[in-house]
């Protein structure tokens, strides 16, 4: 039996573990502090908002979350990165190849997955041989930001678009494609001159990392199937069928996923839309006149300076249907300040390194300026 005193104690803990959960999730905190002072200075029917959320995108964000979460799991992502930089012989020819891979997973797994495996690499690698963690850090994170402009699977902001714009995968990847090639070359000729051809020797390293085949099959296999069914605009019952599947079979896939992410992305809708029906802020932006292609881009690199890309999508989304204009906007607003793409934050944060933040600014603002230049030429001539 509780005494009293410890009811005292719980009761009173109540308050510390509040605030230590805001601390650890800002964002979701920040979101629930608008939506309360929203609902008391211009209240709405708390059975309107869940009508303000875009249904289709939180569905397939669910089931990308479970289905990269399964193959994380599984062990396969690590293994695949040990084995591909086994043969590295430079520290020029390691930053290139962690970029690549970043680049390429980000395509796939959504650029904070990629990071979740090649930050671990990177400081795995430094175990063997004396890397340039702080630098690789920086470079990463801009390199899973240019990765995953390419598809609707590589961030939060492509697949509420892709959704919204109702366009074909095939359609969205090539509208694109030039865009994400331009910066990804960018960030190749960068780290060209900011890396040495200095020799390492990792032959020692060896993916010690067990891959559990069955799990990875099925997750893949899944994946295919997922995004087919997402296509053809039937998310729902892709969900249904990761999820109930993986509840009889490998439930961690369903429970360990970033349960954090969806409710911030729920309250993402509510809260922007919310705002953008308030008088003053629906007559500012629409007197932006962002029915033009150029204006709209420019808002979506510059918002996303202030609110981070995700939030910059969606909000402009009530004042432009140029989906794509608004994709190139928001996907070169993830480079420039830190906070213009969550990816940022996680690269750092994983990395575990003190005194990034300058450097990394040093190398993302210039990036920032001339990918915004080069991504209005490439929208006005694609």
């Amino acid at each position: 039996m509780p005494t009293v005193d410890d009811t005292r104690a719980n009761r009173a803990s109540v308050p510390r573990k509040i605030v230590s959960y805001a601390f650890k999730e800002p964002v979701l905190a920040i979101l629930v502090v608008v939506l309360a002072v929203l609902q008391c200075v211009r209240p709405q029917s708390w059975l309107r908002l869940p009508t303000m959320v875009d249904w289709p995108t939180v569905l397939t964000l669910a089931g990308l979350l479970m289905l990269t979460k399964a193959i994380e799991l599984s062990g396969l992502l690590m293994w695949l990165a040990h084995r591909v930089v086994h043969h590295v012989r430079s520290e020029r020819a390691l930053a290139c190849l962690l970029i690549g891979l970043a680049a390429g997973l980000s395509m796939l797994v959504t650029n904070d997955v990629a990071l979740f495996v090649v930050i671990p690499l990177v400081l795995s690698l430094h175990a063997l041989t004396p890397l340039p963690v702080k630098r690789l850090t920086i470079f990463l994170a801009l390199a899973v930001n240019a990765g995953s402009v390419l598809t609707p699977l590589g961030n939060p902001q492509n697949l509420f678009l892709w959704q919204v714009g109702g366009v074909s995968f095939g359609r969205f990847v090539w509208a694109l494609a030039p865009l994400c090639a331009t910066l990804t070359a960018m960030l190749y000729v960068l780290a060209f001159f900011a890396f040495k051809p200095k020799a390492l020797d990792l032959s020692k390293d060896a993916a010690k990392e067990r891959v559990d085949r069955a799990y990875a099959g099925v997750a893949a296999v899944l994946f295919v199937a997922f995004v087919l069914l997402a296509d053809s605009h039937h998310a729902a019952i892709g969900l249904i069928g990761v999820a109930g599947g993986f509840l009889l079979w490998r439930r961690d896939a369903v429970l360990k996923i970033d349960w954090a992410l969806l409710l911030i992305f729920v309250l993402m809708f509510i809260v922007l839309r919310s705002v953008a029906e308030l008088p003053w802020v629906h007559d500012t932006v629409a007197g932006l006149g962002l029915h033009s292609m150029l204006r709209a881009y420019v808002a979506g690199a510059v918002l996303s300076q202030a609110i981070s890309n995700v939030p910059a999508a969606i909000m402009l989304a009530e004042f432009t249907k140029d989906w794509r204009a608004l994709a190139f906007g928001v996907s070169v607003g993830g480079f420039g300040i830190a906070i213009g793409s969550l990816a940022n934050l996680i690269a750092v944060r994983l990395s575990k390194t003190r005194g990034v933040w300058l450097p990394f600014h040093l190398v993302s603002i210039p990036f920032w300026v001339v990918g915004t230049a080069l991504g209005a030429w490439l929208l006005a001539h694609a």
